[in-house]
């Protein structure tokens, strides 16, 4: 990225990529005890995503990296498979692999994204699509991604299904960092939501 694409993203913007990219990081991989330390070191408003934030800082203020892993992995991984299954395919039609994964690796290829070779997991999984919003908006791809193109990929892509995604996070049973990470999640999503609805195009 160059100094040019860098500064058409205004701060609000960075911060909404920081926080997309935040969430990725979470829901990627278990949290080691730097990334947990950043998380009881923030602080919220009152505003409920500000509240949610607050929660996940208490609750990681009190969590050790051994215990998060192992909700993790019964949250994701499991024997066979976790309590979620965090994928876009999954929530819109009931199955794995289906149309809504071949639509977004369609709409990956538009725009320049690739998977990195060190993934495996379906390019529809929650973490993954919270990096390529990151990705787009400060310009990662091919230039930072104007608000008409955010919008109808989170539109097309998130939108439908993520905020059911992380409510069901917040009531899994093996949850409670990862509840604090659903709030955090929910409340994210019915921002970019409403924002989003409110802008023309």
């Amino acid at each position: 990225m160059n100094a040019a694409e860098d500064i058409r993203v205004s701060a609000e913007d960075r911060l909404r990529a920081d926080l997309y990219n935040f969430l990725g990081l979470l829901l990627s991989h278990p949290p080691d005890q730097l990334l947990i330390d950043q998380c009881a070191g923030l602080s919220g408003d009152d505003s409920a995503l500000g509240q949610a934030i607050a929660g996940l800082s208490r609750v990681a203020a009190v969590s050790k990296p051994r215990k998060v892993s192992s909700e993790f992995n019964a949250l994701f991984v499991g024997l066979g498979r976790g309590e979620l299954l965090p994928y876009a395919s999954y929530y819109l039609t009931g199955f794995l692999n289906e149309k809504p994964l071949a639509n977004l690796r369609s709409d990956m290829a538009t725009r320049g994204m690739t998977r990195a070779q060190n993934v495996f997991e379906p390019e529809d999984n929650i973490a993954s699509l919270m990096e390529m919003m990151a990705g787009m908006i400060v310009g990662r791809f091919r230039g930072p991604a104007s608000l008409d193109d955010q919008k109808l990929f989170f539109n097309k892509h998130i939108a439908p299904w993520a905020g059911h995604f992380f409510t069901d996070l917040e009531a899994a049973k093996n949850s409670v960092f990862y509840a604090c990470v659903g709030s955090v999640g929910r409340a994210f999503m019915d921002i970019e939501r409403e924002a989003f609805r409110m802008t023309t195009g």
